[in-house]
């Protein structure tokens, strides 16, 4: 695909490791640009723990999934990387998901190639559809994509055939015009090392997860390795879980709010990351009379 301005070209560039940091709301994602990262990646799993309750097992629709994604978008001006998990269907399923996507400000579009409903990649019981109808998909992304969309092909064949058939799959999926590769679930250090050296020249995803299948090690590595984003999908949520957990707690033991006062964000940089200087001003500007 040729670069026509999609700042996400350089930066999945193989060694970068740039990092991807998932958000699954727009208010995250304002928090991830205000500290300086280069990417938001809109998780499937944050969006079905946060907006549903439920667990990463394909219950978010593709509508709901889009109505994130634009108010992610319209957040921002990061580029923005979308799970679209399996694609919704099958090879026309996947021709809608991508127009409605990128229509929605997506930079990217990721799918995978397990059997719907899917299951997230960390958990067990995971099964591929055939190599062969996955490469449809993708070359139906790729006729789809109006503009400089970059497509975000992944495995899962690792946890659920093993690891030489991942490999072939990320050849074959690269083959069909996929821009970036993500071979989910490397069991251990050797397999995150052995990937990049399997797959030269290719822009790769890793995903770290805490708790996860895959061992954790730090961007250095991941560049040093050939990795070209270093996905963090799961740290905003889990560490809000746990702050909020922390300051719920100790509200509920003791009932004094001055006491949680220094486990949560002031209230004025609250009103700083959504933007509400801003508001106050443009109501200023546009106040009947002046």
């Amino acid at each position: 695909m040729t670069d026509t301005g999609n700042p996400l070209h350089a930066l999945v560039a193989p060694g970068s490791a740039t990092p991807a940091i998932g958000a699954s709301n727009a208010l995250t994602a304002r928090l991830i640009e205000d500290l300086g990262f280069g990417a938001v990646y809109v998780t499937g799993a944050g969006v079905a723990n946060t907006y549903l309750g439920v667990p990463d097992i394909g219950l978010v629709s593709l509508t709901e999934l889009a109505e994130h994604v634009r108010a992610i978008t319209e957040s921002v001006s990061l580029p923005v990387i979308v799970d679209a998990d399996t694609g919704f269907g099958n090879a026309l399923g996947v021709r809608r998901t991508v127009r409605m996507l990128e229509r929605a400000g997506a930079a990217a579009i990721q799918i995978e190639d397990q059997e719907s409903p899917k299951r997230c990649g960390h958990f067990d019981g995971q099964t591929v559809i055939s190599r062969s109808e996955m490469v449809q998909k993708i070359r139906a992304a790729v006729d789809t994509r109006a503009g400089d969309l970059l497509l975000i092909a992944r495995t899962d064949a690792i946890n659920a055939v093993g690891f030489d058939d991942a490999i072939e799959r990320a050849h074959a999926y690269r083959e069909a015009g996929a821009d970036v590769v993500f071979v989910e679930g490397p069991a251990d250090r050797a397999q995150l090392e052995t990937v990049p050296g399997l797959l030269p020249g290719v822009p790769l995803v890793a995903n770290l997860v805490e708790g996860g299948r895959t061992p954790i090690v730090d961007r250095a590595e991941l560049a040093r390795m050939g990795y070209g984003i270093a996905l963090f999908a799961n740290v905003a949520l889990q560490a809000s879980l746990h702050g909020m957990r922390e300051a719920l707690t100790l509200l509920r033991d003791t009932g004094d709010m001055s006491r949680v006062r220094d486990v949560v964000l002031p209230w004025a940089e609250r009103q700083r990351l959504v933007g509400k200087p801003e508001f106050d001003e443009a109501e200023r500007r546009y106040a009947a009379g002046r």
